[in-house]
């Protein structure tokens, strides 16, 4: 499948991401939560890579384990967030009637709020760990997921080979799950790719505020977080974290374009268009 040259570089961005944090579970140059205080606050080195924090912690093997948390966060996240709204989404669009009114009415409720707002209130609730914040970010952003399964359900379900599922005596549910789902999940898989990246961010604002994955355990968010009383006198301690954040958002959003203009038919048409102007004239405008 041909993406383009933004799904090359997505790719190569998110793929360095992934491989650090893939690496950092069999292997991290020091400990990450080791402490030697007589090595605090060491400026980039050959020893140290990126340098060391406030506690003489190397801050690449920190970022190394901060990306596997990161990521694992934001892929169990978006996998929670996809699976509930598309279920939702299946109910909703399929079966119509007070089903779908109240699951929109829910979903329309909870979109009035901005995702990270609503996951901040729910990380109070449920509590600040990893498995809270995937939990509190999975409800955030499943109602995304949900309309836009709603969507495609609402168009497949009209389709003639779904009434040709029901014509032959299959169960409604064999049809959704044989002939509706199927068709439903280029849309989804558009979102999700995209939605790693939100969620990623969210992550990191939730630990920079002292609400993601409680320390010592590194990310991406509560290095930054922990820079700020340093940023004069050890600046590296904040362009690393923020250099990783933005090379992954980059990365996800450049993949989540390519995979869009891939399967989206309106870009397809999009394409179409422009290729027949270059043909049918001198000049493209």
């Amino acid at each position: 499948m041909r993406l383009g040259i933004n799904g090359l570089v997505g790719s190569v961005f998110t793929g360095t991401v992934a491989g650090l944090a893939l690496v950092s579970l069999v292997w991290t140059p020091y400990e990450p939560l080791a402490i030697r205080l007589r090595d605090k606050l060491q400026p980039p080195s050959a020893l140290h890579w990126l340098g060391t924090d406030e506690f003489g912690r190397d801050v690449l093997a920190r970022i190394m384990a901060g990306a596997a948390t990161s990521l694992t966060v934001s892929l169990l996240t978006v996998a929670f967030a996809a699976t509930l709204g598309t279920a939702l989404g299946l109910a909703a669009g399929y079966l119509r009637g007070a089903t779908d009114r109240v699951l929109m009415v829910l979903s329309d409720a909870l979109l009035a709020f901005p995702g990270i707002l609503l996951a901040l209130g729910l990380v109070v609730v449920i509590g600040a760990n990893k498995y809270g914040i995937i939990l509190a970010l999975g409800l955030a952003y499943a109602p995304s997921v949900l309309r836009v399964a709603r969507a495609a359900v609402l168009s497949v379900r009209e389709r003639e080979y779904v009434e040709a599922s029901r014509v032959v005596g299959n169960s409604e549910w064999r049809t959704v799950w044989r002939h509706v789902l199927p068709n439903c999940l280029a849309p989804i898989l558009v979102l999700a790719t995209s939605m790693v990246g939100w969620v990623l961010l969210s992550e990191s604002a939730l630990s920079f505020l002292g609400l993601g994955v409680p320390p010592p355990a590194p990310t991406w968010g509560n290095m930054l977080s922990a820079s700020r009383a340093f940023i004069e006198r050890a600046p590296w301690l904040g362009i690393a974290p923020g250099l990783c954040i933005a090379f992954s958002l980059l990365g996800i959003n450049l993949l989540g374009d390519a995979l869009r203009d891939r399967f989206d038919p309106r870009m397809e048409v999009g394409r179409w268009a422009r290729a027949r102007r270059c043909w049918n004239c001198a000049t493209c405008v």
